[in-house]
């Protein structure tokens, strides 16, 4: 893998850097010290033709744009403290109760109002047996946005010749405190020339949490027999969104005693572009883009 940085500007006095991440099969990934974040995946369809596949930005600018903060769709940024939404902003360790930021309908979303999205991280690179890793390093301190603990992350980007694409994340804290860090990147393997209804996807996964309308899992677990939102056997998504109004928000679970393990696989027939997942946690969460606002588009005017 090369990796090649370049100064874009500056936030709050600090570089802005973007930092190319190529391999011998002309896959191309981007990503920027600000909020860890993949700006952009380029990849070659079956003739050749590179083409973007992932929701971003060309300027870093844009997303300092009033217009993309107002509608924050946290477009290619690594999530922190904890992904996802904790219900009415507050939980309990060891009989202390803590209060966080209500940032999305009386609910917690996503690390509060200032994530590890918009930080600043420290951005360097090691090798380890001839290959390159681009590693991302942000402190968190205690009480942070309202959760406990000094904390201290790193994110790793690996990208190898058999295009495989890995994220390593590594924290560790002084006191107990909650973590779950993930990507938001949004993918879509037609380059954008359609939406992805045409996409086939297969998730091998057979049960999901229960959300409420908000988002929030109350702890029940739901097989997928005979639901629309069962993959297994694969399907292309737009059958499922005829199905369900608001498409798929769910998260997937799986018992993988924490290695590695392919979890789910989509196809773009025009393309021949294919993506697979792969996860050492216990599920993922599958989500469509309903909410994305369609006022969003790149800098050229092409819509998201």
């Amino acid at each position: 893998m090369h990796i090649e940085k370049r100064k874009v500007g500056y936030n709050n006095e600090k570089e802005l850097l973007l930092f190319e991440l190529s391999n011998d099969n002309n896959i191309k990934v981007k990503i920027t010290n600000y909020g860890a974040t993949i700006t952009s995946i380029v990849t070659p369809d079956c003739n050749g033709k590179l083409e973007g596949i992932t929701c971003g930005f060309d300027n870093i600018e844009t997303y300092f744009s009033e217009n993309y903060l107002k509608h924050n769709p946290y477009f290619g940024a690594t999530i922190g403290r904890c992904a996802s939404r904790i219900y009415r902003g507050v939980f309990e360790i060891e009989g202390q109760k803590y209060r966080l930021p209500k940032n999305d309908r009386g609910n917690h979303l996503h690390g509060g109002w200032k994530g590890f999205d918009k930080k600043m991280w420290e951005a360097t690179c090691r090798e380890e047996d001839g290959q390159t890793y681009l590693v991302m390093i942000l402190q968190s301190s205690h009480m942070e946005e309202g959760y406990p603990g000094n904390v201290s992350i790193a994110v790793e980007f690996h990208l190898n010749n058999a295009n495989e694409l890995s994220i390593s994340y590594h924290a560790g804290t002084d006191m107990v405190t909650p973590i779950s860090l993930t990507n938001h990147t949004y993918f879509n393997l037609s380059g954008f020339a359609e939406n992805v209804e045409h996409h086939q996807a297969i998730i091998y996964l057979d049960h999901l949490l229960e959300l409420s309308d908000l988002g929030i899992a109350n702890g029940t677990i739901v097989s997928l027999d005979q639901k629309d939102e069962d993959f297994r056997i694969g399907k292309a998504i737009g059958t499922m969104m005829k199905a369900l109004e608001k498409g798929c928000y769910h998260y997937y679970l799986f018992d993988n005693n924490f290695e590695l393990t392919k979890m789910a696989s989509f196809f773009h027939p025009t393309s021949k572009r294919a993506l697979d997942v792969s996860t050492t946690e216990p599920g993922m969460l599958f989500y469509t883009g309903y909410f994305i606002s369609d006022q969003l588009s790149r800098e050229n005017g092409d819509q998201i």
